[in-house]
């Protein structure tokens, strides 16, 4: 397994015009829009790059014609060019205005190769993102921005940076497809489903499940220490290695057909855990985001935009982790991840709906799975995108990506205090160059 601290240089400079508002094409709804209680659980931005290795120098006016295709795409989905605002209801809503999104040019002095491998996370490549830092609170977080910076080579990589609040990464990569068909003059053959209302709580809201994942917002939970810098790292799993793990966590049969992301999921626990020098006694969660589209009765519109997941909780003591078996590890996180169904996902509406807890953080991981997304399949003209990675990372989220298209590695990246990311690294570097 490789790893990457994040701290090498790239020798790249990046000259940006000023960003400009790209309003929806035709005129739009104006008012208020619908949440639901599942957009309002994970108030964080995400950024994320594209990399297109483009038709050669001929890409001068690419961003004009990404500009006018956008516009178009905004008329389908319009609450993107609104903002956020807080209800008496204590719920996030969009304010349609039809204000719009920002939309930045760049270029760049360097070439793609120059530029490496944008999989293993680099605080340099948050230049190929237009973003919005030092800002109180979510709802000051623009819904989307998009920066396109054009390289020597004539390569691009397309910047995006989204609030969370209002689309998960299906969401976002449905909205980017739709953006690349009409950037090619193709006809959109299915309209977005906007209506969030069919994700509404029961009534009278029925807590027959518990959800050990959320916590009082007024509950202590575990931050950054201010003393001591936080160090993002990506490791890299082959698929020889992925072979290996499952077949330590089928040993003695007690789990069956374990993913790569289920044993992704658990080394990456267990190896918390360890660096983080959790007591024995104490008891530790992972969360797992679990796209419910089809998990859901009866199952999502295939159209739909908007958040559409639940989040699984494994929960044992820290002493059992890091002491038992492997395939400890990888059973309990497989079964909370089966615990994900209809009613799980109809009793987490109605939990949040009667609590507004949010999600825990102490003693606790969260993953998300980007690698299951087929974000290879965005193509606005320049072919499809060569890698597709993270720019920067959410405060305690983990989350596996392809390392690139037709490419059988995954890529973890996750983000530590200097101190326990130096010991969690030499423990998975030890772990997983074992034979």
């Amino acid at each position: 397994m490789e790893a990457f601290n994040g701290t090498a240089v790239v020798n790249m400079t990046v000259k940006k015009l000023e960003p400009v508002l790209v309003h929806p094409a035709a005129e739009t709804f104006k008012g208020l829009y619908f949440l639901s209680n599942i957009d309002q659980t994970f108030p964080s931005p995400i950024e994320i790059m594209f990399s297109y290795e483009g038709n050669g120098t001929g890409n001068e006016n690419a961003a004009d014609v990404m500009k006018e295709s956008l516009a178009k795409n905004l008329v389908k989905f319009y609450p993107l060019a609104g903002s956020l605002t807080l209800g008496l209801d204590r719920k996030m809503h969009v304010q349609c205005t039809g204000e719009g999104v920002l939309f930045v040019e760049a270029t760049s002095d360097c070439t793609l190769e120059e530029l490496g491998d944008i999989s293993y996370i680099n605080s340099k490549f948050r230049e190929l993102i237009h973003y919005v830092d030092g800002v109180d609170s979510i709802l000051n977080v623009p819904l989307l921005t998009v920066q396109m910076t054009r390289f020597r080579c004539g390569g691009i990589v397309l910047g995006i940076a989204m609030n969370h609040i209002l689309m998960d990464g299906e969401a976002l990569l449905y909205f980017l497809k739709s953006w690349g068909k009409i950037t090619r003059g193709i006809h959109l053959s299915v309209e977005p489903y906007l209506n969030r209302s069919i994700l509404s709580p029961r009534q009278p809201p029925i807590l027959d499940i518990p959800h050990p994942e959320f916590v009082k917002l007024e509950t202590k939970t575990s931050t950054p220490s201010d003393q001591e810098s936080r160090i993002y790292q990506s490791f890299c799993f082959k698929p020889q290695k992925l072979q290996q793990l499952k077949q330590l966590a089928k040993e003695k049969g007690s789990v069956t057909n374990p993913t790569s992301f289920e044993v992704i999921s658990a080394l990456m626990w267990i190896m918390r855990t360890k660096a983080f020098k959790t007591e024995p006694h104490v008891t530790i969660k992972l969360l797992t985001a679990v796209d419910v589209r089809t998990k859901i009765k009866p199952p999502m519109p295939e159209c739909y935009f908007g958040n559409c997941y639940a989040v699984s909780c494994a929960a044992c003591k820290a002493g059992d982790l890091t002491e038992k078996p492997f395939s400890f590890a990888v059973k309990i996180v497989q079964e909370a991840i089966k615990k994900v169904t209809d009613d799980y996902i109809k009793s987490t509406i109605d939990y949040y709906e009667v609590t507004r807890d949010v999600l825990q953080a102490e003693n606790t991981a969260w993953i998300s799975k980007w690698s299951r997304l087929p974000f290879y399949e965005i193509d606005f003209g320049w072919g499809e995108p060569v890698q597709v990675a993270p720019a920067s990372m959410v405060w305690n989220l983990a989350v596996t990506i392809s390392q690139r298209r037709e490419s059988g590695n995954i890529i973890l990246t996750l983000g530590f205090p200097e101190s326990v990311m130096e010991r969690f690294r030499k423990m998975m570097l030890l772990e997983l160059e074992q034979k």
